[in-house]
Parts: structure tokens; sequence; C-alpha cells
């Protein structure tokens, strides 16, 4: 297989999978990005997953469609509310790397979320195909770090299996996963770690309603963790998790309502429990190894009901 060197100077044919080389050209990131925002309107204006499908995939993927889905389902007719997304202040990330998949990150001022900064990650598998977003998140203003670069303007891609960090990317949704339930000190204490873990643990013991959780790492294929290099040495990790919610009420009582959201992705009838799937994305700050307290902090999630099933 041959791919296209992507350079400021021009185009050179090269064995892809073997060459150190940029993800792609900073136009056709822009480009990528222009094509994802129009298809995401278009599907978010009718509720048609049909629309973007072939402009996502992993975590966002999986929470567009499932959103998309119950929407359809609640309004036939399409998004009477629809509000179309508008992105500025653009600034493109693109490592260089060998292999597969080539992937650049995007971020952008939006008209939605505040001030936020809306963090995408699109890859692709091959030359001849699109690039897809594969991570969202939103990320609070001044939070977004800065990435190493070479003398080209690059950014650097970081191994899944780096040993150079506190945590090797390719472990953070397990070792994510694995704090939900249990604590510890891989993460900083945050809106996305300890505050989340207080607040699911009063969920937990409400009266007449118990609430269980399982939550479980997704790490791979198009969920796979993709880091990039920042300037003090350490990485920003973007993965993903699948959580579990189930709400068994108390005998001679039901479930509250979820709404109609959650009824519209919910098969079978809601008697007295509910299990509810969930799909998250992450983008966490992991230092480099030795330097600080060596936690993780997580700097963004997103998170997206998937499907249901009452009994």
């Amino acid at each position: 297989m041959t791919a296209l060197s992507l350079t400021a100077s021009g185009c050179v044919v090269v064995h892809g999978e073997r060459e150190v080389l940029p993800a792609t050209t900073r136009a056709e990131a822009a480009k990528a990005l222009q094509q994802f925002t129009n298809a995401y309107n278009a599907a978010d204006k009718a509720y048609d997953s049909s629309l973007d499908a072939s402009h996502v995939t992993g975590a966002l993927g999986a929470i567009d469609a499932a959103r998309l889905k119950a929407g359809k389902s609640n309004s036939p007719g399409g998004n009477a509310s629809h509000t179309p997304l508008k992105l500025s202040d653009v600034t493109y990330t693109i490592p260089k790397k060998a292999g597969w998949p080539r992937w650049f990150v995007a971020d952008a001022a939006g008209n939605k979320g505040g001030t936020a900064r809306w963090l995408f990650v699109f890859t692709r598998d091959g030359m001849d195909e699109p690039f897809q977003a594969a991570y969202l998140t939103l990320v609070a203003e001044g939070k977004v770090p800065e990435f190493k670069k070479d003398a080209d303007g690059w950014a650097e891609a970081v191994p899944a299996d780096s040993t150079g960090l506190a945590t090797e990317p390719g472990n953070l949704s397990e070792h994510y996963t694995n704090y939900l339930k249990n604590g510890g000190d891989v993460f900083a204490d945050g809106t996305h770690t300890s505050v989340w873990r207080a607040d699911r643990a009063k969920d937990a013991i409400r009266p007449g309603l118990a609430t269980q959780y399982i939550d479980e790492p997704l790490a791979n294929d198009a969920y796979a963790p993709l880091a990039l290099r920042t300037t003090d040495g350490g990485a920003l990790v973007f993965f993903a998790t699948h959580h579990y919610v189930k709400e068994t009420a108390a005998s001679g009582t039901s479930v509250p309502d979820p709404g109609d959201a959650v009824l519209a992705l919910t098969a079978g009838e809601i008697k007295q429990s509910l299990m509810m799937e969930f799909v998250s994305n992450e983008v966490a700050l992991d230092p480099p190894k030795g330097a600080g307290d060596q936690r993780v902090d997580v700097l963004g999630r997103i998170q997206g009901l998937t499907s249901a099933k009452g009994s």
C-alpha cells in the first residue's frame, strides 16, 4: 500500500505504513472539519443519522447515532429546536507518525457550550477513507495545553504503550473505570473524578430506589486511545469508557419515569428495573513520569445513552 506524503512543498509517493509523515495537510484538516460540521447540522436538523454516519466513528459515533435515533422517535418530523453548530477560531494540531490510523486534533470555539473549547479528534485508516470524528470533548477555556511541535509545526503522537508518562495511554480507560469503582490515586480530584464518584454514591442510596454501576474499559479499534505530546513532556490523551447504570425500585413501587429520550432507546417494559447503557469519551492530561504528584487530570468528558432495557 502506498500513501501520499503531505507537506507544505508538495506530494510524493511513499510507503505510508513505514514512513513518518504528517497525518494530513492543514487545508485537508480544515476541509474535514467543515464537512463534518455540515453533515452534523443536517443530521441534527432532520434527526437522521444516515446524514452524518460517514463522518463519525468511535465514541462520538455511538453517542451521536443514539441521540439522533431518540430524537427521530420522539419528533419524526425533525428537530424543531435545531440551531446549527458554528465553529470558529480553529487550531489544527497534526502529528507526524508512521502507520495507521492517521489522525489530527481540531480545537475550536463553538456557538454552544459557553466559552468552553471544542476538541475534536479526526481519524482515518487509509488514504482512500475519509477523516471521521472519533472523539469530541469540551474543555474549559485556558485548560488546553501547549503541544510539542517540530520546526515545521508538526506535533508528536505518543504511543499507547509509552512508559515515559505517569500512566500508559493505553491503560487509561481501564484505570479510569477501576477508579470509578474503587477510588485511588491515579487521577486528580475534579468534576469528572472525585465529584462524579461522590454524586454516584449519593444516587445509590436514594430511598426506594437502588442504583448499581458497572464500568468497563473501551479501548479497541475505533475506541483506541490517542495521545499528543505536550511541551512539558507529558501527553494529552483522548480515551473512551463504557458504563451501565441499573435502577431497581423497591417492592411495590416502580422506577421513576426516565423521560422520552430514554424511553425511545429502551427495549422491553419498565416494571421494577431499568438498565441503561452509556458510552463516554474523556480527555486527560497525563504528566511525564517523575513530575509532580503523578496524577492524571481529566479535563473533559461527554457521555451519551446508547441503549436501555426495562424489566
